[in-house]
């Protein structure tokens, strides 16, 4: 699913760009920023790059048996129809 570095990095990303004034609540503002962010990311209904990436193999294939067949199909009709 979501990579929990990705958001540790966001995290610390954000807590580095606290004013100076607000820099002695840095790591309580990294840990619940980290929690919010953990917590609305999983309320998406979102797919890792990878499990993209597999689904979109997936269905090249399938597009492409389903071309084949509709080639045999095809060349099925044309025969019959001699």
């Amino acid at each position: 699913m979501i990579n929990p570095k990705k958001i540790e990095d966001v995290a610390k990303q954000l807590s580095d760009n606290l004013p100076s004034g607000l820099k002695q609540f840095a790591g309580e503002f990294e840990e619940r920023s980290k929690q919010v962010l953990q917590s609305q990311l999983h309320k998406l209904d979102v797919v890792s790059r990878e499990e993209f990436e597999v689904q979109q193999h997936v269905l090249l294939k399938t597009r492409e048996k389903l071309e084949a067949l509709q080639k045999q199909v095809d060349e099925l009709t044309k025969k019959l129809e001699d």
